[in-house]
């Protein structure tokens, strides 16, 4: 080989990432942060300028913070001990615990120092960069070991592995075939208050079980603005706005106008919903990866962030498409034997909340075991899955409202989720399928 032909080959290696991350919220920048801090050569893409607002509670429970870098500075606007809950507005109760439950963050501050952790760790930030295709062959791959990420205006990176982590509704997701079966549309406003409405609402949550199946709301305090919200099912929007209105009025918030009103829709993805493609990982939103009934979605953002930061590095190194396959469906089986089981109990509970929501109401309330059982969840000593596999009542108990779960592919069957139950017909060795269309 020419001395020529070698330089040009090594500018050309020069300008191949060894990972990419498409989306800078709580999944991206773990994402990157797990394969910078490894020494590899990473770029974060984002289409928005940082910081930008994310309809979301802001609500930091254990394992979140249990999934952040070290020495990460949690930017807590409050710190949570106590929780009213009500039912549809009435039977209202306050529950309070010694220790604190959770925390709360605005959402631009949090993502923000996010992305700086990645940043400090060696990944490279773009922001204004929108994906429009991801190819892995044709004329824009040199090889077999490289992805192309096609960006509005023509630009092409070059990328041994990439992570989407652009929300459910993003291009990476799209290109990957996840599928859905559970969207939601959460509507929230964040209400400036006076200082003594504030000091009444500091340290204490509320959460509304709501009119509509399935529906709940909640009151989050951050200092000098209360956050408030409501989700239910897609398809009911006009009866969702009008629970957030009903709601608003009766906590005596409707004469305070609010700085920002916005509204989001959340999607679990189903259990055969594919989690790569080729040397393409999903995680976060992108994956459909949420807690189904409570759609809390920040814990699983930074666990699986930084799940497939951490392989794909491992198939940004391998080199065939054979290699590149088993690291992916390493990442898959992760994934499904941890979040993927809490997301089937997580299923069945919406299931029992759908129908029953009283009974959940009059459990947290009334019976102590049950307190104690929110507490530690939200505090990350206990997850949902360890709580009914470990605890004889509470599996009696979901047994009993819940005998016949709706299946939902390999875990509702029985089986141990595995490596090899994440093949999908989309989905190929070496990334060939069907691109995602614009």
């Amino acid at each position: 080989m020419s001395s020529d032909n070698t330089a040009q080959d090594s500018a050309a290696t020069s300008r191949v990432w060894d990972v990419v991350v498409v989306g800078a919220g709580p999944a991206g920048a773990s994402a990157a942060y797990a394969a910078a801090v490894t020494g590899r050569r990473v770029l974060l893409l984002e289409k928005a300028a940082l910081p930008r607002y994310k309809t979301c509670g802001g609500g930091i429970i254990g394992p979140s913070r249990d999934s952040l870098p070290p020495g990460f500075d949690l930017p807590l606007q409050d710190r949570v001990h106590a929780v009213t809950f009500s039912l549809d507005g009435k039977y209202q109760r306050t529950r309070k615990a010694r220790h604190m439950l959770f925390g709360l963050v605005n959402r631009p501050e949090f993502d923000l120092g996010l992305v700086e952790a990645a940043q400090e760790a060696g990944a490279e930030l773009r922001t204004g960069a929108v994906v429009q295709r991801v190819e892995q062959h044709g004329p824009a791959v040199p090889d077999r070991r490289t992805v192309a990420l096609v960006l509005q205006g023509g630009e092409t990176l070059l990328a041994r592995a990439v992570v989407g982590a652009d929300g459910s509704a993003g291009r990476i997701g799209a290109h990957v075939g996840v599928k859905l079966d559970q969207v939601d549309l959460g509507l929230e406003l964040e209400i400036p208050v006076p200082e003594t409405v504030a000091a009444d609402w500091k340290g204490r949550v509320h959460i509304d079980w709501g009119p509509l199946p399935g529906s709940y709301g909640w009151v989050f305090p951050k200092g000098d603005t209360l956050t408030v919200g409501v989700i239910s099912a897609r398809g009911e929007g006009a009866a969702t706005k009008r629970y957030l209105e009903d709601f608003v009025g009766r906590l005596g918030l409707a004469g305070f106008e609010p700085k920002v009103s916005s509204g989001h829709l959340t999607r679990c993805r189903t259990d055969d919903s594919p989690l790569s493609r080729g040397r393409v990982l999903v995680a976060g939103d992108a994956a459909g990866l949420l807690e189904p009934w409570t759609r809390e979605g920040i814990s699983f953002a930074l666990r699986s962030g930084r799940l497939a930061g951490e392989w794909a590095v491992r198939v940004s190194e391998a080199h065939d498409a054979v290699d590149a396959r088993r690291q992916a469906l390493n990442y898959a089986f992760a994934i499904k034997a941890g979040l993927g089981v809490e997301m089937e109990v997580g299923r069945r509970l919406l299931g029992i909340f759908e129908r029953r929501p009283g009974l959940f109401h009059t459990a947290l309330t009334t019976v102590r075991p049950a307190w104690s059982a929110f507490a530690r969840i939200t505090r990350g000593s206990l997850t949902l899955a360890e709580l009914v596999r470990n605890h004889p009542l509470a599996n009696r108990a979901l047994q009993r409202l819940d005998p016949q779960p709706r299946k939902r592919g390999a875990s509702a069957s029985g089986r141990e989720p595995g490596p090899a139950a994440d093949a999908a017909p989309e989905e190929t060795p070496d990334g060939t399928g069907a691109e995602a269309r614009g």
